[in-house]
């Protein structure tokens, strides 16, 4: 393969105009996310001090996320998929706006920021669904991979820029944080209007539509993947832990904070500058299941290391793993799941993906409280790897399945 196709690959930001308007702002919207995601991180500490409160933030937005997903699949099923995303992206910046508001009061206690990241999470997880269908419905089949690959570059970006912008912001006004967010969501619902209609595509009897919510644990490829994610997530994530970490062993330094989350990012910009090579491969559950261990074992060393450059180049290969692992796993859902099934197929995936990482979060939390910051993040990490190594030998079909992305298929 020549260097140009181990480069990120463009194609369909030149093949759809309808992609490319998606792109674009999906990665405004995801930068204003990020800053508005870090000020509630620094919000709950600075009013609670507790790892147990930060914690809760996984907690508040998992369980709406993991319920609400589900609905959000039937509704992609059965309805303009265009629609479902213009209403939750609007239903998303009312949510922005309360919080906002309440930071504005001078609000003492943490509950109306948990329940109002709890209302914002639910209404993106009602939407998420129908928004992951969008790049197999706008692109050819075989550059469907490199749009997934496009929209993770956006969203790394958005963790990269984000958080050292979100810190700089937090500082200076944590209202106009949140008032960000309000702004760049009401943009997207502009360019989510612009869209073609999007109905469901009807390609076979009944039987098979009401299978929807089993396919992905019937088919062992698709569980495998699943699988190899939610053990990953549940049991190694580490955000929820990074305030006390970084106030235990480098003076609690807000700026630094910021640079726990942008080391993830940047290694999740340097997978995507060499996006040809993923988008090219076969194998995509065998990638995952490599890219998982890699993550886990880069987590387990950045909690063993009192050093900050040295953590932090631990996060960025951390970040690297997991683009190159969420890539993997995305595109072989929806390469595999036929399209009148893809918005529960879809919403199983977005809960794995959102929840998991969540409710790992919130476990993250608890287990800081008990034994530590750095233990908390060492034990997380081997546990997720030895978790990942172990679904992989249950699960071989995932392992050895090859993803046959030719125009036509």
């Amino acid at each position: 393969m020549s260097l140009r196709g181990h480069l990120t690959d463009v194609r369909p930001l030149r093949t759809s105009q309808a992609f490319r308007e998606i792109w674009a702002t999906s990665l405004v919207t995801s930068l204003a996310g990020q800053i508005a995601a870090l000020a509630a991180l620094s919000q709950i500490w600075d009013l609670t001090e507790s790892p147990v409160w930060t914690g809760a933030i996984g907690l508040a937005q998992g369980v709406p996320t993991l319920g609400l997903a589900l609905v959000g699949g039937s509704l992609a099923d059965r309805y303009d998929r265009r629609t479902i995303v213009q209403l939750s992206t609007l239903a998303q910046a009312v949510a922005a706006l309360g919080l906002a508001a309440q930071a504005a009061s001078s609000s003492t206690s943490p509950w109306p920021v948990l329940a109002l990241l709890s209302a914002s999470a639910g209404a993106g997880a009602l939407g998420a669904p129908a928004r992951r269908t969008l790049p197999v419905r706008l692109l050819p089949r075989d550059e469907v991979l490199a749009g997934l690959a496009l929209q993770n570059i956006a969203f790394q970006a958005s963790m990269l820029i984000g958080p050292a912008v979100g810190g700089l912001v937090v500082a200076a006004s944590l209202p106009a944080a949140y008032a960000t967010q309000v702004i760049m969501l009401t943009v997207a619902f502009v360019a989510a209007s612009r869209l073609p209609r999007l109905p469901p595509e009807r390609t076979s009897g009944p039987g098979l539509r009401r299978g929807g919510w089993s396919f992905p644990w019937r088919q062992p490829v698709l569980r495998g993947a699943l699988l190899t994610d939610l053990a990953t997530t549940t049991l190694s994530m580490p955000v929820a832990i990074f305030p006390m970490l970084n106030a235990v062993r480098f003076d609690g330094d807000p700026r630094t904070l910021g640079l726990f989350l942008s080391a993830i990012a940047l290694g999740g910009i340097a997978a995507g500058l060499v996006s040809g090579v993923v988008t090219r491969m076969r194998r995509p559950g065998l990638v995952q299941l490599v890219c998982a261990v890699v993550w886990g074992c880069a987590l387990a060393g950045c909690g063993l290391s009192t050093s900050l450059v040295v953590a932090l180049g631990l996060l960025v290969c951390a970040g690297a793993a997991d683009t190159v692992g969420v890539v993997a796993r995305g595109g072989l859902v929806q390469l595999v799941t036929p399209d009148e099934m893809r918005g529960r197929v879809s919403a199983v995936d977005h809960a794995v993906g959102v929840a998991g990482p969540e409710i790992g979060n919130m476990r993250g939390g608890l287990l800081a409280a008990v034994v530590g910051a750095p233990a908390a993040i060492v034990v997380g990490g081997l546990g997720a790897a030895v978790a990942a190594v172990s679904i992989g030998l249950t699960h071989r079909r995932t392992i050895t399945y090859v993803t046959d992305t030719r125009v036509g298929t």
